[in-house]
């Protein structure tokens, strides 16, 4: 019986000086994707397509490092980003390893809003298989949810960071 957890987390950002001029820096994609995860992390791979090295993480007694091909989609005031493929190193000989990520944030007249879904599915790696799955659940959804609430956090200071320093030369002009 394969693991299954997930974790969501929605982002209500006020904004208060140039938020009519957000829609333009999310139209920003390369920009946008730079602020929103560690530039040195991510490589693009085409237009709209990127590979992500997250950063190695600890569970239990493993070491896993997810590497996930994104594809961003822009639209008028909104950017979408989903996974599109993960490659799981670490954990070895695991063929059904399966992550889904849903996420969009969008410009508004407050501000940014947005909201991230992250799900993950795979079967119980044999070096855990003594620890019951509901533990295994339960640590897999704090995982995730903990993922989510760093990547708000680096909105609501690398992202708006950026956004302040895109206006900058703007104004001045």
């Amino acid at each position: 019986m394969p693991l299954a957890f997930s974790a969501s987390q929605a982002l209500h950002l006020p904004v208060e000086q140039e938020q009519e001029r957000l829609a333009a820096y999310l139209a920003d994609e390369e920009r946008v994707m730079a602020a929103l995860l560690d530039a040195r992390q991510l490589e693009p791979l085409s237009p709209g397509r990127y590979r992500y090295t997250v950063t190695k993480l600890q569970v239990f007694q493993l070491q896993i490092q997810p590497v996930v091909e994104l594809v961003a989609r822009s639209h008028p005031n909104r950017i979408e980003l989903e996974a599109v493929d993960c490659e799981l190193e670490g954990l070895g000989l695991v063929d059904d390893f399966r992550l889904t990520l849903h996420s969009w944030l969008e410009a508004s007249d407050a501000g940014l809003a947005g909201e991230a879904a992250l799900a993950v599915s795979v079967s119980q790696p044999s070096l855990l298989k003594l620890i019951p799955t509901g533990v295994l659940e339960a640590t897999g959804r704090s995982l995730l949810a903990g993922i989510l609430l760093g990547i708000k956090t680096r909105v609501g200071q690398q992202l708006l960071g950026d956004f302040e320093r895109w206006c900058e030369p703007q104004a001045a002009a």
